[in-house]
């Protein structure tokens, strides 16, 4: 069967124009063209309330989902000029992004405003290259505690007048209490305002819906301090035992190798220690924690949701039979069941060309079948040993916790086939007398 062709792009190119909350002042006179010539005018109520009456085209608001509307009303009027009112900046968090999803960049002309960020640096004399940028618009603020660390200034796109609340109350349940918080609202416009003060004893009521809430991040000092990289401490996680411990963990993540955008089936997730440290590796890292027990998999969540990332997407049952339908992976951890019939063929099957597979075991029975696989496969097998010094009487020694067996495998992008080499089966030279001696010839 042969693919659907992708949707006609409308015959005139669609105008994404940047509006901020100085509306119709603060636009070039190309933007302002472009909104005057437009037969349709697709935006937001309250972004269509700032244009004039020269603006003489269809008036039309997203309707609520905005996204599955898209593809729709392009189609509607496709055979009519039209302009799309954006925030700011189109392509910054905003519909820019989904329209050049349906039409492509060549079906676009974007006219960008200067975003909230870039007003808010303004004012605050913060650089805009060290400024990180959160987002909570349609977005759990639990994602927020992934970027919290002390020193840091962030800043966080609101949803609406509720949101500052909602971060001051996040950042002093995660020990950020003594953090400086200033929101800036209706950032550009003549009626531009802001309030202050520390997320412990944030008291303010809810202001403008339109507001972007700058954080200078400053730690409790009994905050558990938290890395950038894998092997979190211990203590970070809510488990009942089954965790994958600290170093461990850091040499199992190190073999994972995540990347931008990939994505790893964690099987026999337990504690979520290894999808959870994954996820933290890059913003658009994705991962699934499988995990048989209901109680570990609602503690895996909350793991998740506590150390800032809650798109962790966690499946209850048993492995193989859960990772049906799951999308192909590009890297998958086996930290529990590895004897159970077909789980790790179903994993390497399962596995992009190029992804790689690691699997952790103490038993002796897992460690003799990782010990089969990677004579088939290759890959590199280790054991992994720590030991920790502990009081022995008045003395201190050496505890050794279990060792590791670990196999960690890269899937082959392709099979290649050894070339065909024909070796001559004996050399011929001539003899002084002229005649032929056959070197080799045992005959």
């Amino acid at each position: 069967m042969s693919a659907a062709p992708p949707p006609a792009a409308p015959p005139h190119s669609v105008s994404v124009v940047g509006i901020g909350a100085d509306g119709w002042s603060g636009l070039s006179g190309t933007a302002r063209e472009a909104l005057r010539e437009a037969e349709v005018l697709i935006g937001g109520a309250r972004q269509l309330d700032l244009l004039p009456p020269e603006c003489a085209g269809a008036r039309v608001a997203w309707p609520s989902p905005l996204r599955p509307a898209v593809p729709r009303l392009l189609a509607e009027h496709r055979e009519r000029r039209i302009a799309v009112l954006a925030s700011g900046d189109p392509m910054f968090y905003g519909i820019g992004r989904a329209l050049a999803e349906e039409l492509g960049p060549e079906g676009l002309r974007v006219l960008p405003h200067p975003s909230s960020v870039s007003y808010a640096c303004a004012r605050l004399g913060w650089p805009l290259e060290d400024t990180e940028v959160v987002t909570l618009v349609g977005r759990p603020a639990a994602r927020l505690a992934a970027s919290l660390y002390e020193g840091r200034r962030l800043l966080v796109l609101s949803a609406d007048a509720s949101t500052p609340a909602t971060v001051a109350a996040l950042l002093t349940e995660r020990g950020f209490g003594p953090s400086g918080l200033r929101v800036l609202e209706q950032l550009g416009a003549e009626d531009e305002a802001y309030v202050d003060g520390l997320a412990e004893t944030w008291e303010h009521p809810p202001g403008d819906r339109l507001n972007v809430i700058a954080i200078d991040c400053r730690a409790s000092a009994e905050t558990l301090r938290l890395g950038t990289v894998p092997g979190l401490p211990d203590e970070a996680y809510e488990h009942d035992g089954q965790l994958t411990k600290r170093h461990i963990r850091a040499a199992t993540l190190g073999a994972l190798a995540p990347a931008p955008g990939e994505l790893l089936w964690d099987v026999g997730g337990g504690s979520g220690s290894i999808a959870i440290e994954w996820l933290r590796a890059h913003p658009s890292c994705r991962a699934v924690s499988v995990e048989r027990d209901p109680v570990r998999a609602e503690r895996i969540t909350r793991n998740a949701e506590r150390l800032g990332v809650p798109a962790l997407k966690v499946v209850t049952g048993p492995a193989p039979a859960a990772l049906a339908g799951l999308e192909a992976p590009d890297a998958v951890f086996i930290g529990g069941g590895l004897t159970v019939p077909g789980l790790l063929d179903a994993c390497w099957e399962a596995l992009r060309p190029g992804g790689r597979l690691v699997a952790n075991t103490v038993t002796l029975e897992s460690e003799a079948l990782l010990a089969e696989r990677h004579k088939a496969h290759g890959g590199e097998l280790v054991r992994l040993a720590v030991a920790h010094a502990v009081p022995v009487g008045g003395f201190t020694g050496w505890r050794q916790a279990m060792p590791v067996t670990q196999w960690s495998v890269i899937k082959p992008r392709s099979v290649i086939k050894p070339r065909l080499v024909i070796k001559p089966r004996s050399v011929i030279k001539p003899s002084a007398s002229g005649a032929r001696s056959h070197k080799g010839d045992r005959s």
